[in-house]
């Protein structure tokens, strides 16, 4: 039998970015807060020998164990789901700080356009714009109304960064100028400025200079070492929860971690959440840890798995269309070029995670989609982060797989390789959701998630039009070679691609087509939040970790309110 625990004021499950944040805000303003990891405790000091590409890169040390814990995978619902027994499209977090301590630091904000994306293409271009099927709507939530707190998250980070020209307004400059530039980079901008469009240098929480944020934490200055992505940061240099947020949580002295304590269920009476039962498991103890506050704060996957198997909340049922759980995952897509160069080298084994100048020239409505059969774009950038050298060996595509000649070339284009890359959004289908597998079950005997999720027409038509884009912008720069990236086919879940998944208990103004309202307060219960790119109405085309730390700010700001007069924050 479960133990019942002293109630506390709320209670995370989850510890990262998220956790971090509510946690920090909240014990701050005098509330007891438990926050529950599933995982271990981590610093800096546990990356001081981290170097190790074999050992983090591509053995993934800091990542979910899947033997415990994974999802299943299917394109379409004719299929029949497997579970995915190694991590591969996508890299879920584990332990105190979760995936914010391995992500690469690059912190853009979404644009005016996403938060209310379907009424200003509608307003535009007319209501056939958006395609029968496709899932599209606004946020509940303007992008000014949502400025200050990514003003908030990115003083927290320190952000190192420059204006965006065609960007939403700020109401205050990055807090660290940008970080340095280099020769491939500056070629980028050059070759960008010939076309016409508007560079910039990417926002980075790889930070340019040491800065102290505003809960009185240190964060030091980038070494440029090339070991961020898949990486915690030994120096203090990369913002992570871990050093940002998290201390100042703890040195309220109303904030208590509990490590190895994996949530099983959020225990609803059918109008509240009264609290969470979790197994540690290491002893095997159940527990009921009672709260007048639940914050979902885990990864995007477990905090729609909390709902469905708590059942809190209408399923989605993609053959009616009906339900708000598991609707609108989303994912992304990246369009691109390389250029292979014979007479040039680059120093591009350094770098750091968010080193690189992008344009937004084709991202969201800045291009006139008139005459083309998609909406929306994706950022363009180039990116210095390290070429690590076991997963990088960049030859053209008539190289053999292995060899001499295979060999050869990886030395010679080792170098000699500058990639144009782009993040596009990804909008949600009828036919991309998430549920709870039949089938398979995870370590507690609890049923795994299963994702349903292929690439759309959106998807391909939005994937040839900006590859496009990045290969004249590599024959620009004066690449030898420019070899475009393919055109979509099918999703594959094997390969490496962004660990930037959204959506499943998305946020809105009307609880018939969203899970929370824009306090990411649930509608089917008014003390519980859900928090974390779940609540992404769709994905936009750069990195959403700016705009989940926005929306946890907000959110902070939602459980003080809630906390004060309760009901319904909207």
């Amino acid at each position: 039998m479960a133990k019942t625990l002293p109630k506390v004021d709320v209670v995370t499950v989850g510890v990262g970015w998220t956790g971090g944040i509510l946690a920090a805000e909240l014990a701050k303003d005098g509330m007891k807060v438990v926050g529950l990891e599933r995982g271990k405790e981590r610093s800096t000091e546990d990356y001081l020998h981290g170097h190790d590409e074999l050992r983090y890169a591509l053995r993934y040390e800091l990542m979910q164990d899947t033997s415990k814990e994974t999802i299943t995978f299917r394109n379409n619902r004719k299929q029949r789901a497997l579970p995915m027994r190694q991590l591969g499209s996508f890299l879920l977090g584990e332990n105190l700080g979760g995936a914010g301590v391995h992500w690469n630091g690059q912190t853009y904000r979404f644009f005016p356009y996403d938060f209310e994306i379907k009424s200003m293409t509608e307003k535009k271009y007319g209501k056939g714009k958006i395609k029968d099927g496709y899932l599209v709507q606004d946020w509940g939530i303007t992008y000014d109304e949502l400025e200050p707190y990514y003003d908030q998250f990115e003083k927290a980070c320190g952000i190192s960064g420059e204006e965006n020209p065609m960007a939403g307004k700020r109401s205050n400059p990055y807090p660290t100028p940008p970080m340095k530039s280099t020769r491939s980079l500056d070629k980028f901008a050059e070759a960008t400025k010939e076309l016409g469009y508007k560079p910039y240098r990417i926002p980075s929480a790889n930070l340019s200079e040491p800065y102290k944020n505003q809960y009185g934490m240190q964060i030091n200055a980038c070494q440029y070492c090339a070991f961020c992505e898949r990486f915690g940061c030994e120096y203090g240099a990369k913002s992570d929860p871990v050093i940002s947020v998290i201390p100042a949580a703890r040195e309220s002295g109303n904030y208590e971690i509990r490590y190895h304590s994996n949530v099983t269920e959020v225990i609803y009476d059918g109008s509240k959440a009264t609290g969470v039962k979790y197994v540690d498991v290491q002893s095997g103890e159940e527990f009921i840890q009672p709260a007048e506050v639940v914050a979902l704060t885990s990864y995007v996957m477990n905090n729609v798995k909390f709902l469905l198997m708590s059942d809190i909340g209408q399923k989605y049922d993609p053959k009616s269309g009906q339900g708000v759980v598991g609707r609108s995952y989303c994912y992304q897509i990246l369009p691109g070029a390389t250029g292979f160069y014979e007479e040039e080298q680059f120093n591009t084994f350094m770098g750091a995670g968010a080193l690189g100048t992008s344009i937004n020239d084709f991202y969201g409505d800045n291009f006139d989609h008139s005459d083309l059969d998609f909406i929306h774009g994706g950022v363009i950038s180039i990116t210095q982060t390290g070429k690590r050298p076991i997963a990088n060996n960049p030859t053209p595509p008539e190289t053999p797989r292995w060899g001499k000649e295979f060999k050869s070339n990886s030395i010679k284009y080792y170098t000699r390789t500058l990639t144009i890359g782009s993040q596009g959004a990804s909008l949600p289908y009828k036919e991309n959701f998430l549920d709870l597998d039949p089938t398979y079950k995870d370590a507690y005997g609890l049923p795994l998630l299963r994702m349903t999720y292929n690439f759309t027409d959106q998807d391909k038509k939005l994937q040839k039009y900006i590859t496009q884009k990045t290969a004249e912008i590599s024959e620009k720069m004066g690449a030898s070679k420019t070899v475009p990236n393919p055109e979509l086919t099918d999703y594959s879940i094997v390969p490496y691609q962004t660990t930037h998944n959204t959506g499943g208990a998305i946020m809105g103004a009307d609880p018939n087509t969203s899970v929370v309202n824009s306090y990411l307060q649930h509608w089917n219960a008014e003390n519980l939040f859900v928090v974390g790119a779940s609540a992404f109405a769709h994905n936009g085309g750069v990195n959403p970790t700016d705009t989940v730390g926005a929306l946890a700010y907000r959110a902070a700001e939602g459980i003080k309110k809630y906390r004060k007069n309760g009901g319904s924050l909207v």
